[in-house]
């Protein structure tokens, strides 16, 4: 099975960046990371972000960006910008209510990230969408908005598994990712316990070694993106003990 490399998303450590973007970068290097996906640049320019990158021997593994940026006049702009960071992922986190408050609404979305994927694609660059947990609960129709929404996208639109956001919407990443085989290119590797909200990677209620099994067979998976959003510890610290936690499930 293929060696998957793992990075962090950077809304992990967001107040830690944005004290100071280049000491976290510093230390989310050393700690043995090998890429970082953005969730904001914290007033940092794309040429100065791949300096700091390439200092520390960083990758980008992708960026969470909102949908206005891939529309219009805006999407050449987000390419240029990505290009120069050395990022293909621009995924969107999240969607306004206009394109997500009925079946038909899903539908029209798909259709636009579509578009969008195709426009994309000879830059060799992909666009995406990442879960929460509603995208788990049933629209009027009975079915789920993931469903109506990665029935109706080609292939080229990736597929962002949340792992925790997902199993606290009620659902099994495992189900998905067989079920969606192939478009699973980056994974947010998020705990979840139903006993613990402060649970880092290993220590909760998910069935890591399924999932990896999954990712590194049929998901097509490219990036392993820890996310850490409730602290036990200081925000670094929670950030390297995941990783470590990895490192000893054999990651």
């Amino acid at each position: 099975m293929a060696k998957i490399p793992i990075g962090l998303q950077l809304y992990s450590v967001r107040e830690e960046c944005a004290k100071d973007l280049p000491g976290v970068l510093k230390a989310v290097a050393q700690m043995g990371y090998e890429g970082v996906e953005f969730a904001g640049y914290h007033g940092y320019g794309a040429a100065e972000l791949r300096k700091m990158l390439d200092d520390f021997g960083l990758k980008c593994c992708g960026a969470h960006v909102g949908i206005e940026t891939l529309l219009g006049d805006e999407l050449a702009k987000s390419i240029e910008f990505h290009k120069t960071i050395g990022n293909k992922f621009l995924i969107v986190p999240g969607l306004p209510r206009q394109y997500t408050e009925s079946k038909e609404a899903w539908l029209r979305t798909a259709a636009l990230m579509n578009e969008i994927a195709d426009k994309l694609e000879p830059e060799g660059m992909f666009t995406g969408y990442h879960n929460h947990h509603t995208e788990f609960q049933p629209l009027e129709t009975g079915e789920l908005p993931w469903d109506v929404f990665f029935s109706n996208t080609s292939p080229k639109v990736v597929m962002q598994f949340d792992v925790g956001n997902a199993r606290h919407g009620g659902a099994d990443a495992a189900v998905f990712l067989r079920r969606y085989p192939g478009r699973a290119l980056t994974v947010h590797i998020k705990e979840y316990s139903a006993t613990n909200d402060k649970a880092l990677i290993g220590e909760g209620d998910i069935n890591w070694q399924e999932i990896f099994h999954l990712c590194e067979t049929i998901g097509g998976t490219q990036w392993y993106i820890v996310e850490q959003e409730s602290y036990a510890y200081p925000p670094l610290e929670c950030v390297d003990r995941c990783l470590k936690n990895l490192r000893a499930m054999g990651k």
